[in-house]
Formats: structure tokens, C-alpha cells, sequence
């Protein structure tokens, strides 16, 4: 265990092969990097079973799919209250610290709910309780696991990062709908919750390993009045910020509610129960990890490559609304987890490289915010027009959201003030970022 005096007061490390680019795997180079990455997929596959098993768990209880889409937006109903103050809290302490409490904090969640589900006294409101709680601590956790990001891998390491943590989360999302599927068969849904609360503590481990002498200096924001005001405005004036913020606003309120839509599919449309449930996450996931890797290999973030995948992910989710077999939905899903997940790493990596360190973790509270925190609004209107109209109804219109938002953002971008994204990958201080088009050759 480490017993440093912590990263924010740790030197940069000096080692050349953290500096430099290059490979689908070369973050994994980096050995706080490796330590937070193998934590990751262990508490990733038991979020993984949590998640299908508590999806599963709410439809069992209640019938329905409305009762499905509350659970998923209390889970992120505090990110949109309180998302903006997590951003402002993880940029003020230590964030390796800071990722010890809300960890564990996230696996007693996980084991609170195994207990009630085990003694066989679960109710509708005991997960919709658990699921608020969830939400409260991730609100902390979600901005500050972001950001720290770079402070293990630092700046040309990032996106190769940010696609790899992706990759790892679509890796348990292989292996956690198919476990957890066996185990609500076989031994009931208690078990799965009770290995995802135990799950977390892989990460808690790696966190407790890690050298902190060796993680790149982060900016540590004294409190004052004022900081929250200080992102938003930060924000709104740069538009490599806030049209992709804009964009994954939509695809995550509107695009995003694969627990309602493949829920009802596999109940209500195909007759298949949790199992093909299970098996839908499966090909959603392959289709994404697809995508992880494939951006990890590219080195730069083009907003135009986010706006024509928000645009064709929304398409696809049309397209497979209307398939009358579920063969074709199920090969479907393998593309729209692809170009979902190469949505949402171009956004995540293009707001995190423009963003300047001392404002990273209030932005990206703000981009989790609006991306996850959209579910609150969407989910219970996605789930109503699901009960209402049909779950096809309800997925289409999802896809027609995401995808006339991708192309008023692709419209908004061509038209603001005539700017054309530059990308400077130097080593030491790569960023995106927007210049005149008359500017563009000598900025080259």
C-alpha cells in the first residue's frame, strides 16, 4: 500500500513511455493505469449482472415497463439536481481519495440490496431507493474517476485511455448479462447483487496499490465562492465544449434507454424472457467493445466523426424499431452499440482534451450531467410511450431524437462562425480546438 503524500502533490513521472502515443493497448504500459484498469472490469461485471438483474427484478415485481424506466431515472435523477456540485468537489480534493470513499460507498449499495432480495423481503421501493442512493454517490464519483483519467496516464495517453476504459466497461457488459442471466435462472436474482457489492472491492485495492510518486501532478481548486458559476460560464463561451455537452444531452435522454426498449422486446415482442434479454446485452456489448477498440487506435478527436455517428445511430435505432424478426433486431444491435459507444468516446474525449485541468472536473460533472442525467426526463417518457404506443413506437422516437439532434449540432457547428476543429496531438499538450478557416493553413 502506498504511503505517499498523494497525487496531487506527486511530481510528474519522468518515464518516456507515458508520454508517447501509440497503440490499441498502451495505456496498460503504465502500471496505475494497469492496478485501475483490472479493478475496473472486476466492478464492471458486477455492476454489469446488478444492473440487468435489477431491471429484471422491477418488471417481475410490477409488470411494467414504465416501472422500469422510474428505477433507471431515479438512478440518475441526482446527477441532474446535483451533478454541477460533484463537478465542483472533485475538482477541490484529492481525486484518488476522494474514489476510496465513493467505492466503497457504491458496494455496500450493491450489498444492501443482495440482503433485502436474499431474505426475500425485496419491494419495488426498496430498489427504487437503493437505485437514488447509487445515483447520490456516483454524482462524486463519476467526475472525479474521469479526470483522474489524466492524472494517471497524462495527456497523450488520454484518449487511448478514455477508449480503453470504455473497452474494459463493454467487456464485463459480455460478461455480466450472461452470468447474471444464469444465476436469476438458476439461483435467483440475490446472488448477482451480492457479487456486484463484493465486486468493488478490486478497485479498491488497485486504488490502495497505486504509487502515488508516479501519477501526474493534478490542479487542486482552492474553495472560494463563485466555482460553479465560474465552469458554467467557462463552458458556454467555447464551442468545442458545449455543442458535443449539447449533443450527448439528446443521445443519452432520448437514445439511451436499451434497459426499457430490450426489456419489452425480449418480454413483450419476441417472447424470449431473461434470457434473451441477456443475450441482447451481449450483442449490444460486442457491438460496443468493437467500437472501444477501434477508437483507442485513432489518435485524434474530430467532432465531424461525433456528429455522422449520432446521426447513424440514430438511423439504426429506427431500423431496428420497425424489424419484424429477432434475428435482424439482434444483429442490429452489434452496429448500434458500435457507433453508440464511438459516439459517446468522441465526445467524452473531445471535451476532456479541450478542457483545461483546473476546470476538468466540473466539466466533465457537467458533461455527465446532461449525458446521464437527461435519463431522469427521458426514461419515464420513453417508458410511458412504450406502454402506451409499443415498445417499437418508443424506440423510434428515441432514434428520431438522436438523430435530428446530431444533425442540428453537425448544422450549428458549420455555421459558428465559420470554424474548422484543429487537432494538436504534440506530446505535453495536446488539445482540440477551434480556428478560423482562414487561419487553418499557418495554425497547421
Amino acid at each position: 500500500m502506498s504511503t505517499g503524500s498523494g497525487a496531487d502533490s506527486a511530481p510528474a513521472p519522468t518515464s518516456t513511455h507515458e508520454s508517447k502515443p501509440g497503440g490499441t493497448f498502451s495505456s496498460l504500459k503504465i502500471r496505475n493505469y494497469r492496478l485501475f484498469a483490472t479493478g475496473a472490469v472486476i466492478s464492471n461485471t458486477g455492476t454489469w449482472m446488478s444492473r440487468i438483474t435489477q431491471d429484471w427484478l422491477v418488471l417481475s415485481l410490477t409488470g411494467s415497463a414504465t416501472a422500469v424506466g422510474i428505477t433507471t431515472a431515479l438512478q440518475f435523477l441526482p446527477m441532474l439536481l446535483f451533478g454541477l456540485y460533484g463537478g465542483v468537489i472533485a475538482d477541490r480534493l484529492p481525486k484518488r481519495k476522494l474514489l476510496l470513499v465513493s467505492q466503497a460507498a457504491l458496494g455496500l449499495c450493491g450489498l444492501a440490496l443482495a440482503a433485502l432480495t436474499l431474505s426475500g423481503v425485496v419491494q419495488v421501493w426498496h430498489v427504487y431507493l437503493i437505485a437514488f442512493l447509487l445515483g447520490m454517490v456516483t454524482v462524486v464519483d463519476n467526475p472525479a474517476r474521469q479526470s483522474f483519467v489524466s492524472e494517471m496516464v497524462g495527456p497523450a495517453q488520454l484518449r487511448n485511455a478514455v477508449s480503453l476504459n470504455s473497452a474494459n466497461f463493454q467487456s464485463a457488459r459480455l460478461i455480466g448479462p450472461a452470468v447474471a442471466g444464469v444465476l436469476i435462472t438458476t439461483v435467483g436474482s440475490g446472488w448477482a447483487f451480492m457479487f456486484n457489492g463484493l465486486s468493488f472491492g478490486a478497485p479498491l485495492i488497485g486504488l490502495l496499490l497505486m504509487r502515488t510518486s508516479e501519477l501526474h501532478k493534478a490542479v487542486v481548486v482552492p474553495r472560494a465562492k463563485g466555482q460553479l458559476r465560474e465552469g458554467l460560464r467557462y463552458v458556454s463561451g467555447r464551442p468545442e465544449l458545449i455543442w458535443p455537452i449539447v449533443l450527448v444531452g439528446f443521445v443519452g435522454t432520448f437514445g439511451f434507454n436499451f434497459p426499457i426498449w430490450l426489456t419489452a422486446f425480449a418480454d413483450e415482442i419476441f417472447h424470449g424472457g431473461a434470457g434473451m434479454y441477456s443475450f441482447f446485452n451481449i450483442l449490444m456489448a460486442a457491438g460496443s467493445l468493437a467500437g472501444a477498440l477501434l477508437a483507442a487506435r485513432r489518435r485524434s478527436s474530430r467532432l465531424r466523426m461525433l456528429v455522422a455517428a449520432g446521426t447513424v445511430f440514430g438511423l439504426l435505432e429506427i431500423i431496428a424499431s420497425m424489424s419484424p424478426y429477432v434475428w435482424l433486431f439482434a444483429i442490429l444491435l452489434l452496429p448500434i452499440g458500435m457507433i453508440g459507444l464511438t459516439t459517446n468516446i468522441s465526445a467524452n474525449t473531445s471535451v476532456q482534451m479541450a478542457a483545461d485541468p483546473a476546470m476538468r472536473g466540473r466539466v466533465m460533472s457537467l458533461y455527465m450531467m446532461v449525458f446521464a442525467g437527461g435519463t431522469p426526463v427521458g426514461a419515464p417518457i420513453v417508458g410511458w410511450i412504450s406502454d402506451t404506443y409499443g415498445v417499437r413506437t418508443a424506440m423510434a422516437v428515441g432514434g428520431t431524437f438522436s438523430m435530428f439532434a446530431a444533425l442540428g449540432v453537425g448544422f450549428m457547428l458549420a455555421r459558428v462562425g465559420g470554424l474548422r476543429i484543429k487537432v494538436d496531438l504534440r506530446p505535453g499538450h495536446p488539445h482540440v480546438r477551434f480556428v478560423p478557416r482562414e487561419q487553418l493553413a499557418t495554425a497547421a
